[in-house]
């Protein structure tokens, strides 16, 4: 029975797994992403459910005496196979990089870079929030960190999962859960964690800046866009080509306009299944045995902070634009640069709309929001290049 089997650090991880559940289904918090994630972990830490049990080969010697079969005298060998446990074999998709560039396609065909290519100075920033990708990677180093588990740790400052998951594949598997399961987390907890940083950072007047509205973006420039940003990136930055050519393929499927299955496909079923893979799988390599460590917990805390830099360096760098550009940014817009499409947007509009009701911001947010997922994988390319 289980239950004379379970462990202490067991009944720990059961229990976060179920507040995790909580927060998904009660508050919200982004149950699409926080239900198999915190499922899978409550399924691993059930003992013996052995649902991220490897695939185990035995060796048996069989001696020949009495077997008809050896009267030649030397002894035989039988090997046997016991099959792993099924999210063992769904957590070989993280673990290849394969669930991630696949999340990226759907996103890319659920993506409108209009607000982007209509104000181009968004694109700076969506950069300037990456900020915290790179302050993080220097406090994981001050922390003991090695390079490759450090460059895994900060990109936890995209707010962008998938990327987190596929750089920690390349540098720092054995990081792996802990680095998903914080970058999954707190990009559910961005309603939460970025507020209070947004209104620290700005004036009650900064808050009710009317921003003018967007221009409209021809269906050319729509097209040209993923085709010359795969271009311009990978020619730059080749380490960065897995990530942003799948994110910039779903957008030209969605946006060349003769491809709406496959931009249906990609942005509905695909996505939604690779989600549920890549949620349950994730959630389940959080096992007691390997996450409750002090490496963990110093994970989780840079993580927390990645996201706080990423956000305030945004919202500075637009209060910074404002003091050069005659055109003024509400600078609640920086903060959606730290990627986690829609959710910073969404918070950006939120913010602003409790300052006054009839301000609407979302679709400038949108411009460093989407930025910011290029940003991220740039970042990523980045990391993976001096250190890959």
């Amino acid at each position: 029975m289980g239950i004379v089997n379970i462990s202490w650090k067991q009944i720990i991880m059961i229990t976060v797994a179920c507040i995790l559940l909580y927060l998904a289904i009660a508050k919200k918090f982004e149950p699409l992403l926080l239900v198999p994630i915190a499922f899978g972990m409550l399924l691993s830490n059930l003992p013996l459910s052995g649902v991220m049990n490897g695939a185990v080969s035995h060796i048996q010697l069989i001696s020949p005496e009495g077997v008809d079969a050896f009267k030649q005298g030397a002894n035989a060998t039988i090997e046997t196979h016991s099959p792993g446990g099924l999210l063992y074999y769904l957590f070989q998709g993280d673990e290849l990089g394969i669930f991630p560039p696949l999340v990226f396609l759907g996103v890319g065909a659920m993506t409108d870079f209009a607000p982007l290519i209509a104000n181009p100075k968004s694109i700076l920033l969506g950069a300037a929030a990456q900020f915290g990708i790179f302050t993080t990677f220097l406090g994981a180093l001050v922390l003991g960190f090695g390079a490759q588990a450090a460059s895994a740790i900060g990109i936890i400052g995209g707010a962008d999962g998938p990327t987190a998951i596929y750089l920690a594949t390349k540098l720092a598997p054995e990081l792996l859960a802990p680095i998903a399961v914080a970058a999954y987390s707190y990009m559910a907890l961005v309603p939460i964690i970025q507020p209070p940083i947004m209104r620290a950072l700005t004036t009650k007047e900064e808050r009710s800046i009317v921003m003018t509205q967007t221009k409209s973006v021809s269906k050319r420039a729509k097209i040209i866009f993923p085709i010359v940003v795969t271009i311009v990136v990978s020619l730059i930055l080749p380490a960065a080509s897995t990530l942003i050519g799948m994110l910039m393929f779903g957008n030209l499927l969605k946006e060349s306009g003769v491809t709406d299955r496959l931009s249906e496909t990609a942005s509905n079923t695909l996505i939604n299944i690779v989600t549920i893979f890549l949620g349950i799988s994730v959630g389940a390599s959080a096992e007691a045995e390997i996450f409750l460590s002090s490496q963990t917990l110093m994970i989780f805390g840079l993580g927390i902070l990645a996201f706080a830099v990423g956000t305030a360096t945004g919202v500075i760098f637009a209060k910074i634009m404002n003091l050069v550009c005659k055109q003024k940014v509400n600078p609640l817009i920086g903060s959606a640069g730290v990627s986690a499409v829609p959710m910073a947007a969404r918070v950006s509009q939120k913010v602003a709309q409790e300052e006054s009701p009839g301000n609407f911001i979302l679709m400038h947010a949108m411009g460093p929001n989407v930025a910011g997922v290029i940003g991220s994988a740039v970042a990523a390319g980045i990391l993976l290049s001096l250190f890959g």
